[in-house]
């Protein structure tokens, strides 16, 4: 990673690691309402290639009452070019992660899991609409990865090798 101040302007404001930190916070309490247990650590670097671009996101969106699975059926292009989009945010995840850590935002458990401390973080949904787009989208996806239980099945359907 470059030092913050020799980052592109774009890049400082997209993939700020306060705003990808809340995006994963987000996923990770969507992902408590289905299982209290938290989320597995490898589900977690899938989160922020879902909820940032604007293409995934709107499908996410816009299919908010089916499951995961079949909206990533019903739209390959989802697919498309993801593999690369998570390697890419693997940086700026282990960013975010380690500011969340930092403020005491989530614990991680004796089996990799992680899971929110309650009160670290405003439970209103606030920002411009795109922020708030990508936390409700963050929430989705973490209430759809605990549906779906299995991090090989997730990782397989958006073609990723775990």
């Amino acid at each position: 990673m470059k030092r913050w101040d020799q980052r592109p302007f774009e890049v400082r404001n997209l993939f700020n690691p306060a705003f990808c930190g809340l995006v994963l916070f987000r996923a990770l309490l969507g992902y408590e309402e289905e299982n209290p247990n938290g989320m597995p650590f490898s589900l977690a670097l899938l989160v922020l290639p879902l909820c940032l671009q604007k293409d995934a996101r709107q499908v996410i969106a816009g299919n908010s009452r089916s499951y995961l699975l079949k909206i990533v059926e019903k739209n390959p292009q989802l697919l498309v070019g993801f593999a690369d989009r998570a390697s890419d945010m693997l940086p700026f995840a282990l960013e975010a992660f380690g500011v969340l850590i930092e403020r005491g935002c989530f614990v991680v458990s004796q089996d990799g899991r992680l899971k929110t401390v309650p009160g670290r973080v405003r439970k209103s949904v606030t920002g411009t609409d795109e922020s708030v787009s990508c936390q409700r989208v963050a929430r989705i996806v973490g209430k759809e990865f605990a549906r779906i239980a299995d991090r090989v099945t997730v990782y397989t359907t958006f073609g990723i090798r775990p």
